[in-house]
């Protein structure tokens, strides 16, 4: 494949793989040094317990892997969070996101090319996916259910982690009041050209996900995205007070011609369902509240960087010492004449 005259970020997000990274990044470079000129490799290592540290320290020195950046986190943060960590410190005109565990990388000259067809975010979902237990795949399709009927989009096929996203389209998620979030969605929902591929490859073996903390992102996402989770409780206290309303209206109807009530029921009915009607009716006020506050708010970044640093080789500044032919001289003798309509 012919190098494309495209600067390419590629990032990976890591816990834990210290037995591998060193064959992943020397795959990676191998893949993306056919592909492109100038190229980046960004680690983020999401607050690892093991070695991985001191092994992408090896591999960022003078003898090891050329274009690494790796960033290290200081606590451990969900996936999305980790990407965009590498995201908002690439530099390439191209930026590529990818699961070591999950997407392959020799995928990805097929989501260059897709760029170079005039894509603006190219999404990759591999069709075959990571054994979970039952609940975690009961919760899976639970929750993309919702988030289509909400914002008619269905993240795990049209908005896969896998993606390759041009600088205009990091650029646009960067203005979102919170960038992390905006990150899963906003490339799928922006307007923005995009392609969506497929493949089929089976991924490598790894621990089973939790689903307390896939519950919690999932959640987070769903009501930091969309107004329809909040703006159903608004309307099931609009419909309560309603109901509650139309009670008070039964029992002075029933006070007024039936004869043989209960003494006491009319008015203990009237207060209960005074009360409630009232307390619907702060419910729903309260839920408009919280919504527009929760749109307007912005929070602090979601992450810390503890360590930062890079390889000690880098093959673009190589190049800048590369001293080109000089021009030949123009003769001075010869009078270059012309009108300037």
């Amino acid at each position: 494949m012919a190098h494309v005259p495209s600067f390419l970020s590629v990032v990976f997000v890591v816990r834990n793989h210290a037995d591998f990274l060193e064959a992943l990044l020397l795959e990676a470079t191998k893949v993306v040094s056919a592909m492109v000129r100038d190229y980046e490799l960004i680690v983020v290592d999401n607050a690892s317990t093991d070695n991985s540290i001191a092994v992408l320290k090896h591999l960022s020195s003078e003898t090891g892997i050329a274009n690494l950046q790796v960033y290290g986190l200081t606590k451990e943060v969900d996936i999305d969070t980790a990407s965009w960590v590498g995201l908002e410190n690439a530099l390439g005109d191209h930026v590529a996101v990818i699961d070591p565990m999950t997407d392959d990388i020799r995928y990805l000259p097929n989501l260059l090319e897709q760029a170079r067809q005039g894509a603006d975010v190219v999404f990759v979902c591999n069709e075959q996916r990571p054994r979970q237990g039952p609940l975690y795949r009961l919760a899976f399709r639970v929750f993309h259910w919702c988030y289509h009927r909400f914002n008619g989009i269905n993240l795990a096929k049209e908005a896969p982690p896998y993606r390759l996203m041009s600088r205009e389209v990091i650029n646009f998620i960067l203005q979102h009041p919170k960038p992390v979030i905006g990150y899963r969605h906003l490339p799928a929902t922006g307007g923005f050209a995009r392609a969506n591929l497929r493949y089929s490859e089976p991924p490598r073996p790894q621990p089973r996900k939790r689903l307390r903390d896939n519950i919690d992102r999932g959640v987070g996402l769903l009501l930091s995205t969309t107004r329809g989770p909040m703006r159903l409780v608004t309307a099931l206290s609009l419909f309560g007070a309603v109901m509650n309303l139309v009670y008070c209206v039964y029992v002075v109807a029933i006070g007024f011609f039936k004869a043989d009530v209960a003494p006491g029921w009319i008015s203990l009915s009237l207060q209960q369902s005074g009360m409630f009607f009232l307390i619907s009716l702060v419910l729903m006020v309260l839920g408009e509240y919280l919504m527009n506050m929760a749109s307007a708010t912005q929070q602090g970044p979601g992450y810390h960087v503890a360590q930062e640093f890079t390889s000690a080789r880098m093959t673009r500044r190589e190049r800048l010492n590369i001293e080109e032919a000089a021009a030949p001289a123009i003769d001075s003798a010869v009078v270059v004449t012309g009108r300037f309509s």
